[in-house]
This record gives C-alpha cells, structure tokens and sequence, in this order.
C-alpha cells in the first residue's frame, strides 16, 4: 500500500473499503490513515459515522451540500453523519480520518 507513513502505522490492519488505509480500532471510533492515488474518485454517498480529518500530503477536493471545497496539507474537514458527499483526489493523498460513531455504539 502505498502512504508516507512510519513503519509502526504500517503494521496496523488493513481497512477494508473502498480506498487503502491502515486502521486503527478505538472505542466508539475509528482510526484510519488513508492514501489515495491521484485520479481517485469516490461518488456520492453517506454513512452512519461523524467523520473528522487531516491531509498530511497532497489534496482533498470534497463535494458536499452542493458545494465544493479544497483541503490541503494540515487542513482539516468535517462530514457530518447522514451528510451526502463525495471526493476526489487530483494528487497522491495522505490523511488521518476519524470516523466517529454517531449513533451511541461503541
């Protein structure tokens, strides 16, 4: 998998979706460090997580609520549960994603 990450991240599971990432399980959360390779689109959807997260390396470009916004090294983001949004990366990406569960769980 590819991701400017320390070895010690890279020792974690794998996620299993529909991007690479290392995961990282934590109560009532998740932990993901994720890489998308340039060209990555991710379309439309939602899920049951509030997710929080930080580019460590290249851009986010997130469609949400109609409106599009670009993300870059040390920005952070915010996608609310149930929120429809999509992704797409026009660089070689690294982020930290928090995915929250937003519905109590742990």
């Amino acid at each position: 998998m590819s991701g400017s990450y320390p070895n010690r991240i890279k020792q974690l599971p794998l996620y299993d979706g529909r991007f690479d990432a290392y995961k990282l399980e934590a109560k009532g959360s998740d932990v993901l460090f994720a890489s998308y390779p340039a060209g990555t689109t991710i379309p439309a959807h939602v899920h049951e997580t509030d997710n929080y997260g930080v580019i460590t390396k290249g851009e986010l470009v997130l469609t949400m609520n109609g409106v599009v916004q670009r993300f870059g090294v040390g920005d952070w983001y915010h996608v609310p549960a149930y929120t429809e949004h999509a992704a797409s990366f026009e660089q070689d990406t690294d982020e930290i994603e928090f995915w929250f569960n937003s519905d109590g769980k742990e």
